[in-house]
């Protein structure tokens, strides 16, 4: 928000030719300029209430991920897959707070890296305060947080802790520079030089966030081939079922609520008028819009994969609704700020059927992912970015990336083919480099021997072999360490009956 100036020289001539309207005409300016730096230190204290309230929120979702991992891994893997999610947080806070940042956002740069603000270094700027930072950390750990799913209940814990320090302090900043950053190749943002005239419209992450961390999590499920059991020596597909739906639905209802922050937050402020200000129409609009295309998204997906489970399976399965609905609002997050909700049922209708057909093409290639990551961010955060080139709007996308006349919009909506071109090659090189680079990284590790953990350790559970434990105990005996031990199998016992 620019300052409302005001000049001394140009109110003297209004206040008469009394000796003393000089002075007037200062004091009165000196009085309406500190009024209106008022206005300006509250615009930058509101949007910056607004971004840190969207990073708190956006946080909240690693509970979610946590809860809704728990729940769908078998008990004796619990602890496990809770701790790797702490860890993605603290191990993904350090690392980008030292190299993802400025490898993301380090500008003036190139249009492929960052080269500024390691460490934070002369930080805060004229660009970026520290609630932005906080923002793009909680964005990155949740990338982190995807990949775990699919790797989960098999892999050495070290290996957790190598590949989640790679990937947000490295693989993610670098693809979030090219598509979000300013001086990124294929950024909205840039000045000139747009990307087929557009640059990519990902405005909260399908790509950026979702297929990076399903492509990770892809790359990491093959490498270490499925859990033992999940397919028979007829190569059947044999469900190994999560412990709890409870926590399943927990998970899901916090990640809902965090996906608020997620995508209507990534606006980054609030304060700003579109066109003549004084009117009820703004960027506060553009933001309640985009959590209600991100809720009916959400919601489409659910009924849809409710249904289309019930016809092809004969069950109204909790498990695969609480994951459509997800796979809906990672197909959304590309284009929520500029697709109408009636566009946002017709994204979640098509996720969900996408969702469906990579776990299908998923047990027919054999591949197990215990939280079906790669197909849900992988897949529906694919038909999410193709989804933005056809049904963004022109009046949408001229508010939310203004200053560039004619901008290409959606193929459907009458805008050409030049959007939809360069969201084709967002996804080839977002899959190409994860690829590269998070493969390379997983495939070394499975030559060292630190990716998976041993045949024996995963038939008893990692929670034992592990971490010390059983997650839950059944009965007084389980508090026994000398019963802890590998290969030892915890048996549910019944409550003596009481006596009337």
């Amino acid at each position: 928000m620019a300052a409302i100036s005001c000049s001394a020289s140009d109110l003297q001539p209004l206040l008469g030719a009394a000796a003393n309207a000089t002075a007037a005409a200062q004091y009165i300016c000196g009085r309406f300029d500190a009024v209106s730096n008022k206005f300006v230190d509250t615009a930058y204290a509101v949007d910056n209430t607004y971004l840190l309230f969207s990073a708190y929120l956006v946080f909240a979702m690693q509970l979610g991920f946590a809860m809704l991992c728990a729940g769908s891994v078998r008990a004796k893997n619990t602890m496990n897959i809770m701790l790797t999610n702490v860890l993605d947080a603290a191990t993904g806070g350090l690392f980008y707070y030292l190299f993802g940042f400025a490898l993301a956002f380090g500008t003036p740069s190139n249009g492929f890296i960052g080269q500024h603000f390691f460490g934070l270094n002369k930080f805060p700027s004229q660009s970026f305060d520290y609630s932005y930072f906080l923002y793009q950390w909680a964005f990155a750990i949740a990338a982190a947080g995807i990949t775990s799913g699919s790797i989960a209940e098999r892999t050495q814990f070290v290996a957790y802790l190598i590949y989640s320090s790679f990937l947000t302090g490295f693989v993610y900043p670098i693809v979030s520079h090219w598509f979000w950053s300013a001086d990124g190749w294929a950024s909205p943002a840039r000045a000139d030089n747009l990307l087929f005239g557009s640059g990519v419209i990902d405005f909260a992450g399908s790509g950026v966030v979702h297929l990076v961390g399903g492509i990770a999590g892809l790359w990491g499920a093959l490498i270490e081939g499925p859990r033992i059991g999940r397919f028979d020596h007829e190569g059947r597909s044999v469900g190994l079922r999560g412990h709890s739906g409870t926590l399943v639905v927990l998970g899901t209802f916090l990640l809902w609520f965090g996906w608020y922050g997620f995508n209507a937050g990534s606006f980054l402020n609030i304060l700003k008028a579109y066109g003549e200000s004084g009117s009820y129409y703004g960027q506060w609009s553009a933001i309640g819009r985009t959590a209600v295309t991100t809720t009916m998204a959400g919601c489409s997906a659910a009924l849809t994969t409710l249904f289309g489970k019930r016809l092809l399976s004969g069950h109204w399965n909790l498990t695969d609704v609480c994951n459509g609905l997800l796979g809906g609002f990672a197909a959304i997050t590309s284009g929520c700020s500029v697709v109408d909700p009636w566009a946002a049922i017709i994204c979640g209708f098509v996720a969900a059927w996408v969702l469906m057909g990579c776990n299908k093409l998923a047990e027919k290639l054999k591949y197990d992912d215990p939280l079906e990551a790669a197909q849900l961010h992988g897949g529906c955060g694919s038909w999410g970015i193709i989804f933005t080139a056809l049904f963004a709007k022109k009046a949408y996308v001229d508010e939310v990336y203004s200053g560039q006349p004619n901008r290409p919009y959606g193929l459907l909506m009458g805008g050409g083919g030049k959007l939809l071109a360069a969201h084709l090659v967002q996804i080839v090189v977002i899959v190409g480099f994860v690829s590269l680079t998070m493969g390379t990284l997983f495939f070394l590790l499975h030559k060292l021997k630190l990716l998976r953990i041993s045949s024996e350790e995963e038939m008893a559970g990692m929670d034992v072999t592990s971490h010390g434990g059983l997650a839950y105990v059944y009965n007084e005996e389980c508090n026994n360490q000398a019963m802890l031990k590998p290969g030892f199998m915890v048996s549910r016992t019944a409550p003596p009956s009481s006596a009337v």
